[in-house]
């Protein structure tokens, strides 16, 4: 069976844009958790839901 490799058609421009915004989704990313944990009184048991939950609604 022959292995087929994707060949990546981005600019390089395009690859360290992406690379760099990541710190600054992740902060987002937490921020949403922490005011989905808020909502709900700081209810322990539920930060990994509350971290999905914020990076589902972040990629909208």
């Amino acid at each position: 069976m022959s292995k087929i490799n994707k060949i990546d058609e981005s600019s390089p421009e395009d690859q360290v844009k992406d690379t760099i915004c990541l710190p600054y989704a992740e902060d987002r990313i937490a921020e949403l958790a922490y005011f989905k944990a808020e909502e709900r009184g700081f209810e322990p048991g539920h930060e990994l839901d509350d971290w999905l939950a914020a990076e589902r609604a972040y990629s909208l």
